[in-house]
């Protein structure tokens, strides 16, 4: 191609057509289709008789339900709110009743009643759903805090841009150091919204500005320490780990029992789930299975720092070799030109639009 500079449009268009189809294939795989993949719910009930029904509703449904039995409506309430189960049933000769706690997941809940109201309706008796663990009335979904990891997110992988291209200068120690203080800022906006803004966390805000600071500490550490080996290609990874894999898995909107296995596999351990289910457990669960989630976070915090310290290494390393005398005999067409300040800054922007532009 004889114009440079439609070689350099066209070669910086590659990167939003990508994000495009990256977007399209990751969310539509992801929510387009929701359907039951061995959701797991539980009949009440002792004896035979409980057991041959749970038998029948899960040979009925085949590979979308798991069905176990349990004793007593209070340990159903009991599974429910350590998430273990989606819903309950209560079979009854008047008014059976179904158990769901749709903090963990509105979509779940909704599944759940869809699978045993026609149960209900053979035996021409009316369902009765209780709902166990209900959200705040200002989040009546219980999505808000998908949207809240959103924010943050978006708040942790632009910033990448400005510490990674425009602070390229600055030793990578710094760069560091003002990525652990640019992701406490994120979390307090993250607490700010979360709390006095949207009232989705009525109580243990310190708890969740600690997990949103975690979550964006891990995002920012290694978006600066990827920066020094992939450069403007940066923004692309970052979009594809913590836009494209991470929203579809976090179970914001559906949770892993109804997506397909590759999203529900993702949930176990990406950072978004143990955000947001980190989240879940604290303000409606009593804290059931947040440390899990927390040491989720963890993890990617010491990812985060161990790509930091692999690219500090890198680049001391390149200014060694930077700095070291050249051969007497060696050719000055051999001898590298560095980029001008002005490149360099240049090119710093054009990253910087590229990113915070999604």
């Amino acid at each position: 191609m004889r114009s440079p500079a439609l070689r350099h449009v066209l070669t910086h268009l590659i990167t939003p057509l990508l994000m495009c189809l990256g977007m399209g294939l990751a969310y539509m795989g992801a929510f387009v289709h929701p359907e039951p993949n061995h959701l797991p719910v539980a009949v009440v009930g002792a004896g035979p008789k409980a057991k041959v029904f749970a038998q029948t509703i899960k040979d009925t449904a085949g590979d979308k339900l798991d069905v176990r039995t349990v004793p007593t409506r209070t340990e159903a309430v009991d599974l429910l709110k350590a998430r273990t189960v989606t819903g309950a049933y209560v079979p009854s000769t008047r008014t059976p009743e179904l158990l769901v706690a749709s903090a963990a997941s509105d979509m779940g809940a909704t599944a759940v009643e869809k699978v045993f109201t026609p149960v209900a309706a053979e035996e021409g008796l009316p369902l009765k759903v209780t709902d166990v663990a209900e959200p705040v009335a200002d989040d009546p979904t219980g999505q808000g805090l998908f949207f809240l990891l959103i924010a943050v997110s978006i708040g942790s992988y632009a910033s990448v841009a400005a510490l990674g291209a425009a602070g390229g200068t600055l030793p990578m120690r710094i760069r560091a150091l003002l990525a652990l203080g640019v992701s406490a800022v994120v979390g307090s906006i993250g607490a700010l919204l979360a709390g006095p803004v949207f009232h989705l966390a009525q109580h243990d805000l310190a708890g969740i500005w600690g997990m949103a600071w975690l979550y964006s500490a891990g995002i920012l550490l290694i978006g600066v320490g990827l920066h020094t080996f992939l450069k403007r290609w940066t923004t692309l990874t970052m979009m594809v780990l913590f836009v494209m894999l991470n929203f579809t898995s976090s179970g914001g909107l559906f949770r892993p029992e109804l997506q397909n296995g590759f999203f529900g596999t993702l949930h176990a351990f990406w950072n978004g789930a143990g955000f947001v289910e980190g989240a879940r457990s604290l303000l409606y669960f009593g804290s059931d299975g947040l440390s899990r989630n927390v040491w989720t976070l963890v993890v990617w915090l010491l990812a985060g720092l161990a790509v930091t310290a692999i690219a500090a290494a890198y680049e001391r390393t390149k200014a060694a070799q930077a700095q070291a005398p050249a051969p007497v005999s060696a050719p000055a067409a051999s001898v590298a030109v560095p980029e001008s300040p002005a490149e360099l800054g240049e090119e710093a922007e054009e990253e910087t639009q590229e990113t915070v532009g999604v």
